[in-house]
């Protein structure tokens, strides 16, 4: 039975602070009732002796100094799970608002999830297919990986994420038995919200997502849950169901900016750009949330969504996400004002664990030296785009010019490309292989011969500039 204590030392913010409070535990649950009768709900989140200070999740007007009544639970927070919440919508800290009811719950998790032993993580191999050529083939995204999205603020990274959660799928099937999706939204208004979930019911893909949707006027407290709350139900759906799980988490920005205002109303001392010290460690407690286990056929696998204010990759956020996870997908503003979706830029871009998952037995067996080229030959677009700036494109050699209209075609076919079209992996590699074909086989130097004998084509190359 959980104790009861009445009265508060202070209130300061969201938080209020008990005193004489004996064996309470850190991330403890808490029931503040009012004077009313109404109650709200907090958690213990700084322990000094017998002192507790409590984050109120609904907010502390109202409250009474004299009058509130506190009953620790003696648990951290917990969701209810089943494999009901397949196709259920909750707010930010795992409350159904879809109103279908309350979860028939199969067990109640921590929302703080339990560490995986490093030495039981299997690597990750295989990819998951998200039907969007820049990504399958260039920057592949390996189950059990954690890749984010680095955008800026105005960019359609809303709508990428959308079109992800409707084509994502495994390898070698459609998906439909054991692939599933958690979708968490943080600070997002009223209308971004509405068009997630009409975006996915339309697409006929709802009875395989779970939302957790926290709104941009929902308390702050509730979006640092969000992201855990959503990371507990893919880990169960993962490792309890042996379900493939992808996390699409949207917008880290404003979870980190939720930790910022926290940790300024706790008085801590702050870091870059008033951002907690613990920062680093904060990320690294979501993000390390992603693999396979040793012994179970799931996997939990994470696509972070961060804006970049004013497009700073160095801002605190990216840079640390950068440092935690294997790889980023970078989003180019210049390509997006051309009106080019998704506007990936490809050279900033990588996948770190991409050369374990693709090639014979995942993609195809010339997947790797395709993506190497590719990269390689778009690399050498921007060279001669500077120095057609600088003489101008008429005095440029045969070959800057052949790397000038493979620039265009690459841009227009490849990575432009519409918010309702799935390609399939050969798609992806057919077309690369046309790209390709504009170039002269001699500027080919990153495949391997016998696949370019075998794939070289000069007449899909011709076709392309009608295409486009």
């Amino acid at each position: 039975m959980g104790l009861e204590f009445v009265g508060l030392q202070s209130i300061n913010g969201p938080l209020v602070v008990l005193d004489h409070v004996p064996k309470v535990s850190n991330e403890e649950m808490v029931t503040l009732t009012l004077q009313d009768g109404t109650s709200r709900l907090g958690r213990v989140v700084q322990i000094e002796g017998e002192r507790a200070v409590i984050q109120v999740f609904e907010g502390t007007s109202g409250l009474s100094m004299t009058n509130t009544r506190v009953r620790l639970a003696g648990h951290p927070m917990q969701i209810p799970l089943s494999r009901e919440v397949l196709g259920r919508v909750f707010n930010g800290s795992g409350k159904p608002i879809d109103g279908l009811g309350e979860v028939y719950a199969e067990k109640f998790e921590d929302i703080n999830g339990a560490p995986i032993n490093p030495v039981s993580r299997v690597y990750p191999r295989n990819y998951i297919s998200t039907g969007i050529s820049s990504i399958d083939c260039l920057m592949t995204l390996i189950r059990g990986q954690k890749l984010p999205i680095f955008s800026g603020s105005g960019m359609q990274h809303n709508k990428l994420a959308a079109q992800i959660v409707k084509q994502a799928g495994i390898a070698g099937g459609d998906g439909s038995d054991n692939f599933g999706i958690v979708f968490a939204a943080m600070g997002v208004k009223n209308d971004v919200a509405d068009y997630f979930r009409r975006q996915f019911e339309q697409a006929g893909v709802m009875d395989r997502v779970v939302m957790f949707l926290n709104l941009s006027n929902d308390p702050i407290i509730e979006r640092i849950l969000t992201p855990k709350c959503a990371l507990t139900a893919a880990e169960y759906l993962a490792f309890e169901h042996d379900m493939h799980i992808l996390v699409v988490m949207t917008d880290i920005t404003a979870y980190c900016e939720a930790l910022r205002e926290f940790s300024s109303s706790k008085g801590e001392i702050p870091g870059r750009k008033g951002y907690p010290g613990y920062l680093y460690s904060d990320l690294a407690s979501l993000y390390e949330r992603a693999g396979i286990v040793q012994g179970h056929d799931g996997s939990v696998t994470q696509i972070p969504i961060l804006t970049m204010p004013n497009d700073d990759i160095t801002h605190p956020v990216p840079d640390l996400t950068g440092y935690i996870t294997e790889g980023q997908i970078v989003l180019d503003r210049n390509l997006d004002q051309m009106g080019v979706y998704p506007p990936v830029s490809v050279l900033p871009s990588l996948s770190r664990l991409m050369k374990d998952g693709i090639g014979e037995g995942y993609t195809r067996v010339d997947h790797a030296d395709v993506a190497n080229q590719l990269f390689a030959s778009y690399a050498s677009v921007q060279d001669a785009r500077s120095l057609a700036s600088v003489i101008g494109e008429e005095e440029l050699s045969e070959m800057d010019r052949k790397y000038i209209e493979y620039g265009k075609l690459f841009e227009a076919l490849f990575i432009n490309q519409g918010f309702d079209e799935n390609r399939s992996i050969e798609q992806t590699l057919a077309l690369g292989w046309k790209l390709l074909s504009v170039l002269p086989k001699s500027a080919l130097d990153r495949i391997d011969n016998k696949y370019i004998e075998q794939y070289y084509d000069p007449a899909g190359a011709k076709s392309l500039s009608g295409a486009q």
